[in-house]
């Protein structure tokens, strides 16, 4: 795959984010927001988390209903217990993802299960579209080992959540959205190309050593959203000589549909908020 970018995409912006917290008071930073929800379609909220301060995360995601879109959990250290009112339950570990689809309803816990060490790792919500958001809901947690990897001679490393990098499909595939996760390990030095037509939403988040988009570094831990230009064919990163780096890359197609956001609901329309509300509180979520 090296070599195979002609006119990479450059960096539009970037976005420290905002320390938020959330559940029962778990510390995190929030870094694609409300405002940046119609930019960043069909992606609606990334939270990055890093703590080792149990007193920042031990109390967890208690339960807490959602409707009309995906939840995607990226687990990079510690360990988080999954339990859902559809009757799902998981272990969530150390460089696992869950990956749970809300649709129509569902409520459901997130505690950890550890009681010190790191926690670290990202949540992201992928919109569904209008004519999915009342579909069944489904749920499914991959360990490490069951996530396809991809890697090239000079030992970068994918790991192929969603869509495809070169030959490799991810563990999860949407037709409409078409959302491209990888989770991207560059040894010191080394550079990484990615294919990606100009018409998708992009963004990365390096979260370990240094790193540089089509020639411009980038802080760690913030998100670099990429330019949607007609021209470019893909995007370029490389790794700072010194150290190893690791990068989330997140693309997708967006739906170009309403979003109306009330909390743990993402629907079309105020009414369908409205719907939400009532069935959530008339107990007819899964």
């Amino acid at each position: 795959m090296n070599r195979t970018v002609a006119a990479p995409r450059r960096v539009e912006g970037l976005v420290a984010g905002e320390a938020t917290s959330d559940g029962a008071g778990v510390k995190l930073t929030r870094l694609l927001t409300q405002r940046l929800q119609q930019r960043l379609d069909p992606f609606l909220m990334l939270d990055a988390f890093r703590s080792d301060d149990p007193r920042d995360y031990i109390a967890g995601f208690p339960d807490h209903p959602h409707r009309g879109f995906e939840t995607i959990t990226i687990m990079v250290a510690g360990r988080m217990r999954h339990r859902d009112s559809a009757g799902h339950e998981g272990l969530l570990e150390a460089g696992g993802v869950q990956w749970m689809t809300a649709a129509r309803g569902v409520i459901h816990s997130e505690l950890p299960e550890q009681q010190d060490g790191l926690m670290e790792g990202f949540q992201l919500w992928l919109n569904l579209p209008a004519r999915a958001k009342m579909s069944q809901p489904w749920y499914r947690d991959f360990r490490r080992a069951d996530l396809p990897q991809w890697q090239d001679a000079q030992g970068v490393c994918a790991t192929v959540i969603a869509g495809h990098c070169g030959p490799v499909a991810g563990a999860v595939q949407r037709e409409q959205t078409e959302p491209l996760v990888l989770d991207v390990l560059l040894p010191a030095g080394a550079r990484f190309e990615l294919p990606l037509e100009p018409t998708r939403n992009a963004f990365v988040v390096p979260y370990r050593g240094q790193v540089q988009c089509a020639g411009q570094g980038l802080p760690r831990g913030q998100m670099a959203v990429l330019a949607n230009d007609p021209q470019t064919d893909g995007l370029v990163l490389q790794a700072g000589p010194q150290e190893e780096a690791r990068v989330l890359l997140v693309a997708g197609e967006p739906l170009k549909e309403p979003i109306v956001q009330y909390g743990p609901f993402v629907m079309n329309s105020v009414e369908q908020i409205r719907q939400a509300v009532g069935d959530y509180q008339a107990g007819r979520f899964a």
